[in-house]
């Protein structure tokens, strides 16, 4: 499939030309910001929202969905190796080094949005989700960073992914964990990231533990700890007047940049490899641990949250 892929990139590169003679200043800021909806930034922020305000249980679901897509698409872009647009006419808004085939930003897209439709279940906020994953899409080739092949390898890895989520996570692994002890569940919180990070190949760069299942491999340790420990000792609630959920969501923000941010000004640029990792995969544990439990634990001891604990 690598090279028949490879062969596809002469006619992607057309089409990519063909979507950026349609440029105009006024559509820049749209597609550029509609990109910026599949960033890691974005999830830092959306994802608290969910949990800490909307919906606990869709807020947990949507993080592991998001992991897994994340892990997933990373091993394939490593499967196949496919080069990024450089033909000399593209123009570039965003810079990009990872691998092309198949694009993160519309997987991811199609996983999310999708799911929270099935839970929303209305017409419009199909038709919103469809053409929001369109417009993320369409703005990877805008931006010049993904061909056409590749938009159409994320949407069918998420729909893939995401009937497998539906049908075996929701239906199937949650309600099994949920069985088992707490002794458990942290157990398993902790050994099956890590063996996801192991079993993960070598980056496009040769490192290893590559750095997309190290970030991946923290995020799933942190909620995966702190979930359970969530729902024993503190188990708050998301309802409340609408001012205490905005100082949720402000105070926990700060937080969770404060401990994301950190490590970035306080320690060198650079690492030893082994150290970096270890650094990464702490790093991102200790922002999802905040997350699903430090947080919500601050939130009802200042009373921004009630607690059923």
């Amino acid at each position: 499939m690598g090279e028949w892929l490879q062969s596809l990139i002469p006619w992607g590169t057309e089409v990519i030309l063909w979507v950026q003679s349609l440029r105009a200043p006024l559509l820049d800021p749209l597609f550029v910001g509609a990109t910026y909806l599949g960033e890691e930034y974005f999830y830092i922020g959306f994802l608290p929202l969910i949990y800490w305000c909307v919906n606990k249980e869709l807020g947990v679901r949507l993080s592991y969905l998001i992991m897994l897509s994340n892990y997933l698409n990373g091993w394939a872009k490593l499967l196949y190796r496919i080069p990024r647009p450089a033909d000399p006419h593209i123009v570039l808004l965003r810079t990009e080094t990872s691998p092309s085939f198949p694009s993160g930003h519309t997987q991811n897209a199609v996983t999310m949005w999708s799911y929270i439709a099935l839970h929303v279940k209305r017409g419009w906020f199909w038709i919103a989700t469809v053409a929001l994953i369109l417009l993320i899409a369409i703005s990877r080739m805008y931006v010049g960073v993904h061909f056409p092949q590749d938009l159409i390898g994320g949407l069918i890895t998420g729909v893939v992914l995401l009937a497998l989520y539906v049908t075996l996570g929701d239906r199937v692994i949650s309600p099994w964990l949920r069985r088992q002890s707490l002794a458990l569940r942290l157990l398993l919180g902790a050994v099956v990231p890590l063996i996801m990070l192991f079993i993960y190949p070598r980056d496009y760069a040769g490192l290893y533990p590559a750095e997309t299942a190290a970030t991946v491999a923290g995020v799933l340790i942190g909620i995966s700890i702190g979930i359970p420990l969530e729902e024993r000792y503190v188990n708050f609630s998301v309802a409340g007047q609408w001012w205490k959920r905005a100082l949720r969501l402000i105070l926990g923000i700060a937080l969770i940049v404060l401990i994301y941010a950190g490590p970035k000004v306080l320690l060198p640029e650079t690492l030893a490899p082994a150290l970096e990792t270890i650094i990464r995969v702490l790093r991102y544990a200790l922002v999802a641990f905040t997350l699903t439990l430090i947080a919500p634990w601050i939130f009802v001891r200042l009373k921004l949250a009630d607690s059923a604990g």
